[in-house]
């Protein structure tokens, strides 16, 4: 195993540089740009993967959902990146064969399926880790005994990775170390400027650059400034209920009357149900609310003769995605990111889990420009 890195290109000096958040965004961040050669210090006001970036559905992907949205850039760098996680932290990833069943009645026919899964093996190229198939509906029920047979036309088989989140960050966390990087747990930040200013329990510090990568609350730092935050985000929660395990297949399944795709997945011997989108504010206690619950459970006593209850769930976690705004159906909104440059204050808005590496790149490469 090897640390590895997207950048190529060489900082022309070391800079002292902060970076806000010890998210994946963050660590990731001060990872590559600790390989740059530059001084770099981390601040997390809690712990660090203690937030958004252990709340997440645990998948290495792609987000074949994303080519609806005609995505293609970001399905195909995660794709990328989903192969090289695979590759380099085998401990702690794995890959993951998933089931698409198709119902009749259901909104997405089965030529649309076959056209985004050939596109997603197709985005892959040779970083792929398995091409899809067709399975009749005996070899859908032979590979998931309990799914709902009434109805079933058959289904398609895929491959995609999945993770131990938080374990992952930590791994990047002690890569963040190995190079010198500072990383300051339970260290709020209460202001930052455009000169590169931190202000962190009451005391003062300049840098030649401050990375806020704060996630949901990357907003609520510049605002607390005096700054604008020139890109709205929508914080999203998402939601997702432990049960019993049930078998080595993942499921990927359109929640009936919506266009919405919810995963019940194998994890770590458990089943992982999930996920909701509810927007909320920043402000707001992060948790799954009853309706979230019912709404889960009904959607996979839809699916499975298994039928579970409340006195099912084994635990229960939720965590708020701080996705690009302007969207007003929460599952379109965008999982990209986006980068904007204040003086000595660079901000990242959006992004998503798989793409943390590239998105650390890409500030790399803002900064030296």
């Amino acid at each position: 195993m090897h640390n590895g890195s997207v950048i190529n290109e060489k900082a022309v000096e070391s800079m002292k540089i902060a970076v806000i958040g010890g998210g994946i965004n963050g660590l990731c961040s001060a990872w590559l740009l600790a390989q740059e050669g530059h001084q770099v210090s981390l601040y997390e006001k809690g712990k660090l993967m203690s937030a958004t970036s252990m709340a997440s559905s645990k998948l290495l992907h792609g987000g074949l959902r994303y080519l609806e949205q005609y995505q293609f850039s970001l399905v195909h760098e995660a794709l990328q990146e989903r192969k090289w996680w695979l590759e380099q932290v085998p401990g702690l990833t794995r890959r993951l064969p998933l089931l698409y069943p198709l119902y009749q009645g259901l909104s997405r026919p089965r030529w649309k399926l076959k056209l985004g899964l050939t596109l997603y093996d197709v985005l892959a190229a040779n970083r792929g880790i398995g091409r899809h198939r067709w399975l009749s509906p005996q070899q859908m029920l032979h590979c998931s005994p309990t799914l709902n047979p009434k109805g079933l036309k058959g289904g398609y088989l895929f491959f995609d990775g999945q993770m131990d989140d938080q374990a992952l960050g930590l791994w990047v966390a002690e890569r963040c170390k190995e190079l010198g990087v500072g990383i300051f747990e339970q260290s709020p930040v209460s202001k930052v400027d455009i000169e590169g200013h931190l202000e962190l329990q009451g005391k003062q510090e300049r840098f030649d650059l401050i990375v806020n990568a704060a996630g949901p609350w990357s907003s609520q730092l510049l605002q607390r400034s005096g700054l604008q935050a020139p890109q709205q985000l929508d914080l999203v929660r998402g939601s997702h209920l432990l049960l019993p395990p049930m078998g080595r297949y993942g499921h990927m399944l359109e929640v009936p009357g919506e266009k919405r795709i919810v995963f019940v997945l194998p994890y770590q011997n458990k089943t992982l149900l999930g996920t909701t989108e509810v927007r909320q504010s920043a402000d707001e206690p992060i948790r799954c609310s009853d309706q979230e619950r019912r709404y889960l459970l009904n959607l996979f006593n839809h699916y499975f003769s298994n039928h579970m209850g409340e006195d099912d769930i084994l635990q229960e976690y939720a965590g708020v995605r701080p996705l690009l705004g302007g969207s007003e159906d929460a599952s379109h909104a965008s999982r990209e990111y986006r980068l904007v440059r204040q003086g000595q204050l660079l901000t990242i808005f959006g992004g998503k889990w798989t793409t943390a590496r590239a998105l650390a790149s890409a500030v790399v490469k803002k900064l030296n420009k």
